[in-house]
């Protein structure tokens, strides 16, 4: 059994040159990626996968990355890659990002040292109560850390070293891919699955120590215009219908205790409003609308057009659209029909000493669309927590399983082939 050791603090030295790196991406970009300096930190994987003899690795015109870790078996299996992705969220600045070390943690709060208002408190992050004694991660009170996904790229990247430093370890092909603009639904739009060339694969972007998640939302996008009628203010009365606050009369009509992130949790679904903006002639929302089933979200979308009618009846003189599109959906419904892709996670987790917990994220992953594009791809945790904000930390121990768990994932397939 194959058996990593983090050597001279590679792991986090990894992840912390990583982080350093801004890779925010832009949602109202339409370049891929979405911006340029993604190109940094994935020219600079690629420097390291060559450094350490994956002779493959390289990054395309779009920002993917590319690699691949030999066979070091004679038996055939499939191929299996990892998958990480390089951006960080537009949600929270990523610019000058200063990781801190807090060692040994113990059970303090955590005040960050360039804004003592930032305080990642024990009551609020309830899994710090099992860090006792680790290592915690945090920025510095300015910026995200980026462990959403920048600890998922080092796991990989200490796990494929430590591979090909280990022939005697058995394995498959196992193939790398780092993504660019996950953060914004766009992570595999341009991802080469015939260079890719595997079977299916594992994303390393889940959260608490120990998680595998088959089930994930599946989610569709909506974009509302309403068309008002315009006239100078001064002559008004009886002939304006203000599109702008048509559309904040529909947004007020949507319901406050149900169906919106606020009131919601575990397999609950919402529509969320995410964007606003307009004059008096013509307004424009756009939403994201989630459920764990694709007929609750059909309905929510139907919810949704029916609020704007009702609205709409009061303003005879104005017209709306209102479009509905796909963005991913579950990948339960893949997955299910190949049930050792997650067994054999399970038990790489279980190997590494840790409890397996299977669970359902309320968001998406690139393993969403992957798994309808072919590729089933279950979701592995990284170690990562209060993503998107200037509390986000990662523990290096916990990041250590996930190194153990890949390599572990990879032995298994080999093992039961």
């Amino acid at each position: 059994m194959s058996n990593y050791i983090n050597e001279e603090k590679s792991l986090e030295q990894r992840f912390i040159k990583y982080a350093r790196i801004d890779t925010q991406s832009d949602p109202n970009s339409i370049t891929c990626p979405s911006t340029l300096k993604q190109k940094i930190l994935g020219a600079e994987l690629v420097r390291e996968l060559l450094e350490i003899g994956i002779s493959d690795a390289e990054m395309d015109g779009n920002g993917y990355v590319y690699g691949t870790v030999p066979s070091t078996t004679t038996k055939v299996l499939p191929v299996i890659f990892f998958c990480s992705h390089m951006d960080t969220s537009p949600d929270c600045s990523g610019e000058n990002v200063k990781p801190v070390i807090h060692e040994k943690y113990q059970g303090q709060d955590l005040i960050l040292p360039d804004d003592n208002k930032i305080v990642i408190k024990l009551s609020d992050h309830k899994d710090l109560n099992y860090q006792i004694g680790n290592d915690i991660i945090t920025a510095s009170g300015t910026t995200l850390l980026g462990a959403d996904n920048k600890a998922g790229l080092a796991e990989i990247m200490e796990a494929a070293a430590f591979l090909m430093k280990n022939p005697d370890v058995k394995h498959g092909t196992i193939k790398i891919l780092f993504t660019p603009d996950e953060e914004i639904g766009r992570g595999v739009d341009k991802a080469d699955l015939k260079k890719l060339g595997a079977d299916f694969g594992y994303t390393i972007d889940g959260e608490t120590l120990g998680s595998i998640e088959d089930e994930t939302f599946s989610a569709d996008g909506a974009s509302l215009k309403i068309y008002g009628v315009s006239t100078h203010p001064g002559f008004a009365k009886g002939k304006m219908e203000s599109a702008m606050k048509i559309l904040a009369e529909v947004l007020d009509s949507l319901p406050k205790d149900t169906l919106t992130p606020e009131a919601t949790h575990q397999k609950e679904g919402f529509i969320h409003p995410v964007s606003f903006n307009g004059q008096v002639e013509e307004a424009e929302a756009q939403f994201i609308i989630r459920d764990f089933t694709d007929e609750k979200l059909a309905e929510h979308g139907h919810f949704l057009e029916e609020t704007v009618k009702k609205v709409m009846a009061k303003y005879p003189k104005s017209t709306y659209s209102l479009a509905i599109k796909a963005q991913y959906r579950n990948m339960k419904r893949v997955l299910d029909q190949y049930p050792k892709i997650v067994q054999y996670g399970i038990e790489a987790i279980e190997r590494a000493g840790v409890v397996a917990k299977r669970q359902s994220i309320r968001g998406g992953t690139d393993g969403s669309r992957l798994s309808y594009m072919g590729l089933p791809c279950p979701n592995i945790f990284a170690g990562e927590h209060a993503f998107h904000s200037k509390q986000e930390w990662v523990s290096v121990q916990d990041m250590e399983k996930a190194v153990q768990t890949i390599i572990n994932i990879a032995c298994i397939w080999e093992e039961r082939a």
